[in-house]
């Protein structure tokens, strides 16, 4: 008897703040966490569609002592409740504490002054989440509001997608400044409908 082949998943990689949810400089409370208008639906759009939903976000407020790794986790629980609701799950959630080059304010956070592999524009976290969910990378997206969230996928050859919300917009006219071939859209929204094709 053969073993079914199933043909690897396709994700689109999110940033967080500024993409999924409002931008908020370090956000440190789960109650300051706010959805941008349209985000709900079009993560539910690119999950009905077969996408896996992967959220990968920088938060080197940790190595900065600004907030720990519970307080995170907490903001991540609220955001995956709220999603779980209006009946969206999110596939996988990573993310880096670090920051190198820090001087840390506490012996206790010298850990996190690393200079790691998943601190985007590193590809680190999306290598861990394409092998622990066996993701076709060459058929998936990144979605972000900073250019390093499209350099991650650069790397690996994943298209990526520029959104105008949180700080995208004043990344656009660095990028052009800088001649730089990025596709840039409105919003998270606007990201799903090209991906979809719509």
């Amino acid at each position: 008897m053969s073993r079914e082949i199933r043909p690897a998943r396709r994700a689109v990689f999110l940033d967080r703040d500024g993409t999924i949810n409002r931008e908020v400089d370090y956000l440190s409370d789960p109650a300051d966490f706010e959805f941008l208008p349209g985000a709900i639906e079009a993560l539910r759009a690119l999950q009905a569609a077969g996408f896996a939903l992967v959220v990968v976000t920088n938060q080197s407020g940790i190595a900065r002592g600004l907030f720990d790794e519970d307080t995170l986790h907490r903001i991540h629980g609220r955001m995956t409740d709220e999603l779980s609701k209006e009946g969206v799950e999110i596939d996988w959630i990573g993310y880096c504490p670090h920051h190198h080059g820090l001087e840390s304010p506490l012996p206790e956070l010298a850990s996190f002054q690393a200079d790691c592999s998943c601190r985007k524009p590193r590809p680190g976290l999306l290598l861990l989440a394409a092998a622990d969910l066996g993701i076709d990378l060459a058929r998936s997206f990144c979605v972000g509001d900073s250019l390093r969230d499209l350099e991650a996928g650069e790397e690996l050859h994943v298209p990526g997608l520029l959104v105008r919300t949180g700080k995208g917009a004043a990344q656009e006219a660095i990028a052009r400044a800088e001649g730089r071939d990025v596709r840039v859209v409105d919003d998270l929204g606007a990201a799903a409908r090209y991906i979809l094709g719509l």
